[in-house]
C-alpha cells in the first residue's frame, strides 16, 4: 500500500475522531456551545478535504447530515444553500457546455483559432495555447486539456519523422505540453464559470456578505488578468525556459487542415449551438443594459444561464422529436461540483452563525498597521503554494470565509483579497498531481518531473506578482 492511501484511511479515521472527541469533550471556553459544534464538523470537512480520504464532492454532504443532528440548523436551513441560485448559475452554464462538447463545437473553435496563429514552430504554440485557455473560459480545464492533447499529440508524431532537422525538438514539445497545461489552468479565470474556485467564491461572496458578483463584472479582473498571464506563460516557455530555434513547420499546417476538413461543413447542430451560446453570452455581459431598456429587472446571471441550459432540450432536430441534448447527456454533467459548492456555503453559514466571522475580524483588528499589499502578498502567496498539494475546490472553500473575515476586521473591501486567493488557486504550475490538467500532459511522456517544477516555481512567483497587482487595482470594481 502506497504512502497516499495509508494517509487516507488515516485521515478516514482521524476526521470523526476528532468530531467526536470535541463532542464529547464539550468544552466552555473561547466558542459558545454552538461555535464547538461548527468547529469539529468543520475539523471533520477540513481533514477529509485536505487528505481525500472520501471523494472531496460526498465529504460535501456531511453539513446535511451533521449541523440538524448537533442542533446547529434544522434541516431546511442546512440544505437550503444546495439549492443556491448560484448552484443554477453554474449548472446552466455546465449545461451549455455539454452541447458544445456533444456536437463537437469546441474541437471546430480549437482548430480554427490553432490554423489562425501560422505554421511557425512558436505559432503552434500560441493557437494551441490560446485555443485551450479560450475553451477553459466555458467548459472545464480537464475536459479542454482532454481535447487538446490528442491533437497536439498528432502534430508531435508528425513532426517526429523528421525530428532530426529539429535541433531544438525536445524543447518545442515541451513548451507545448506545458502551455497546454497551464492554459487550461489560468484561462477559466477569465469567467465566473470557467473554474470551480472562481464558483465558490462567487458563493461565499454571496452567502457571507450577501453581495452578489455578476458575470459581466468578473470579466473586469477576469480577462486582464488571464491575458497577461498568457503572454507571460508563452514567452517564458518559448523564450527563456524551453527556447528551440525552430522555424516554420510545414506539416503542422497540413495536419491542422486535414483536421478541419474531417469536421466538414457546420452541422445544424453545431450552428444552434453556437446561437444559444452567443446569446446567451451576449445576456450575461448586457444584463443591465437590457433590464434598462426594458424597464424591468427580467434578466439575471441565473435566469441566464438556466434558459440557455433548457434551451439545449427545446431544439427539435428532425421531425422523428431528436432534440440538441437529452437527459442522457446530463449524467456527463460535474453533479458532484454542484454539491460540493453547496457544501461549502452551508459551512460558511454556520461559521458566520456561531460568529466565527465577527471573532476572526475582531483577531485582526489589531494587526491594522500591515500594509494591504504586504497582507494581500502573504494571503495570495500561501493560497498558491499550499493549492500544489491539495484540492483548489477544498482550498478555496476553507480560505474564502477566512479571508472575508480578515477584510471585514481591517475594513478594506473583501473582494480585494478575496478575489486573487481564489484565483490564485488556479495557478498551480509546479506538480503533476496538482491540476488534472498537468497530470493528462504528463502522461504524454512528453514531460518531465524536472521540466515541469523548473518551469512551475518560476510562474508560480510571477502568477504570485500578477494576481497581487490586479486584485489592489481592478478587484474593488468587480463588485460595483
Amino acid at each position: 500500500m502506497d504512502q497516499k492511501a495509508i494517509l487516507k484511511y488515516w485521515a478516514l479515521a482521524l476526521g470523526p475522531l476528532l468530531f467526536l472527541i470535541i463532542q464529547i469533550a464539550n468544552p466552555q471556553f473561547w466558542f459558545p456551545e454552538i461555535g464547538w459544534d461548527v468547529f469539529s464538523i468543520a475539523l471533520w470537512m477540513i481533514v477529509w478535504w485536505v487528505f481525500e480520504a472520501i471523494p472531496i464532492f460526498a465529504t460535501a454532504l456531511l453539513p446535511m447530515v451533521l449541523f440538524p443532528s448537533t442542533g446547529v440548523f434544522n434541516l431546511s436551513d442546512a440544505t437550503t444553500p444546495y439549492a443556491s441560485p448560484i448552484i443554477f448559475l453554474f449548472m446552466g452554464g455546465f449545461m451549455l457546455a455539454l452541447a458544445m462538447e456533444k456536437h463537437q463545437l469546441h474541437r471546430r473553435i480549437a482548430l480554427n483559432l490553432i490554423r489562425l496563429t501560422g505554421t511557425n514552430a512558436n505559432g503552434i504554440i500560441l493557437g494551441f495555447m490560446l485555443a485551450t485557455a479560450v475553451l477553459s473560459m466555458w467548459i472545464s480545464n480537464t475536459a479542454t486539456a482532454v481535447m487538446m492533447l490528442p491533437i497536439a499529440l498528432s502534430v508531435v508524431k508528425l513532426l517526429e519523422a523528421h525530428e532530426d532537422t529539429f535541433s531544438g525538438f525536445n524543447r518545442f514539445k515541451a513548451a507545448l505540453f506545458l502551455g497546454i497545461a497551464y492554459s487550461a489552468n489560468v484561462g477559466g479565470m477569465a469567467t465566473i464559470i470557467g473554474t470551480p474556485p472562481n464558483v465558490v467564491l462567487v458563493g461565499l461572496v454571496k452567502s457571507i456578505l450577501g453581495k452578489e458578483i455578476s458575470f459581466a463584472s468578473w470579466l473586469i479582473i477576469g480577462i486582464p488578468t488571464v491575458a497577461i498571464m498568457l503572454i507571460i506563460i508563452y514567452q517564458m516557455l518559448t523564450k527563456v525556459l524551453f527556447p528551440h530555434g525552430i522555424t516554420k513547420i510545414e506539416k503542422a499546417e497540413l495536419f491542422i487542415g486535414q483536421e478541419i476538413k474531417q469536421l466538414g461543413n457546420w452541422s445544424k447542430e453545431e450552428k444552434w449551438v453556437a446561437i444559444i451560446f452567443s446569446i446567451t453570452a451576449l445576456c450575461w455581459i448586457f444584463k443591465s443594459q437590457v433590464n434598462s431598456v426594458l424597464g424591468i429587472e427580467i434578466l439575471n446571471d441565473t435566469v441566464t444561464a438556466m434558459s440557455g441550459g433548457l434551451a439545449t432540450f427545446l431544439i427539435p432536430l428532425n421531425k422523428s422529436g431528436k432534440m440538441l441534448m437529452n437527459w442522457e447527456d446530463m449524467k456527463n454533467l460535474p453533479w458532484g461540483i454542484l454539491i460540493l459548492f453547496g457544501g461549502g456555503m452551508t459551512l460558511a453559514k454556520a461559521m458566520e452563525t456561531a460568529g466565527f466571522v465577527d471573532m476572526i475580524g475582531e483577531a485582526i483588528r489589531q494587526y491594522q498597521n500591515i500594509p494591504l499589499w504586504l497582507l494581500l502578498l502573504i494571503l495570495t502567496t500561501l493560497a498558491l503554494f499550499l493549492t500544489e498539494v491539495m484540492s483548489n475546490v477544498a482550498l478555496t472553500t476553507i480560505a474564502i470565509p477566512m479571508v472575508l473575515s480578515i477584510a471585514t476586521g481591517l475594513d478594506v473591501d473583501p473582494l480585494l483579497l478575496a478575489i486573487p486567493v481564489a484565483m490564485a488557486t488556479s495557478c498551480a504550475f509546479m506538480m503533476p498531481i496538482s491540476t488534472p490538467p498537468n497530470a493528462i500532459v504528463f502522461s504524454s511522456g512528453y514531460i518531465s518531473i524536472k521540466q515541469m517544477v523548473r518551469a512551475g516555481i518560476l510562474l508560480n512567483l510571477i502568477a504570485v506578482i500578477v494576481l497581487v497587482v490586479a486584485g489592489y487595482f481592478l478587484a474593488p470594481f468587480v463588485g460595483g
